[in-house]
């Protein structure tokens, strides 16, 4: 987002200001509002920013298009633990994430996905937590959240499952090898 930042002669941060305002994402990831009706409203309250509303509307378009990145070696030890036991996407995400998934070829990555837009509620809730181990047939107390954010981490540990804060893949060969055997 710096980078599109920089391209409209933003100061740096200013689109993740508008995205990631806490009222209008917690509406996108809980499903209160459409990945569409989101981002027009980012597009919105960015016009007075970028000068005039076509601006803003290219600026969220440009991020639009961006779908993220893999980790091919995040994404081979995934295959390997589908091997051994079920793996369940779980996404404070818009309405959006199906089609993120199947535009990076990622739709069958997993036995189960959680996309917090359908559920109508977000991490760090337990219920969302409850939601991927029944997805699965596994109990809470079997379950291990592998999360980049730590709050979600502790709130997941809090609710009985065992909990590992995601800082890099090698950390992830470690705490996921007893499972790989």
């Amino acid at each position: 987002m710096t980078a599109l930042d920089r391209a409209a002669g933003l100061p740096e941060g200013t689109l993740a200001a508008a995205a990631f305002r806490t009222d209008l994402h917690d509406a996108a990831v809980t499903g209160a509002i459409s990945d569409d009706q989101w981002r027009a409203q980012v597009a919105e309250d960015l016009t007075r920013t970028c000068g005039s509303a076509g601006r803003a509307r290219d600026l969220v378009e440009s991020w639009s298009a961006l779908t993220g990145r893999i980790d091919p070696d995040v994404l081979t030890l995934l295959a390997g633990l589908r091997s051994r036991v079920p793996v369940v996407l779980v996404s404070n995400a818009t309405t959006r994430l199906e089609d993120d998934l199947a535009a990076l070829d990622l739709s069958d990555a997993f036995d189960a996905g959680v996309n917090t837009a359908r559920l109508g509620l977000a991490k760090p809730a337990p219920r969302v937590f409850e939601a991927a181990a029944r997805r699965v047939g596994a109990d809470l107390c079997r379950c291990l959240v592998i999360d980049d954010t730590l709050g979600h981490v502790a709130a997941a540990r809090a609710a009985g499952l065992s909990g590992h804060h995601y800082q890099h893949v090698g950390q992830l060969r470690n705490i996921t090898a007893p499972l790989l055997g």
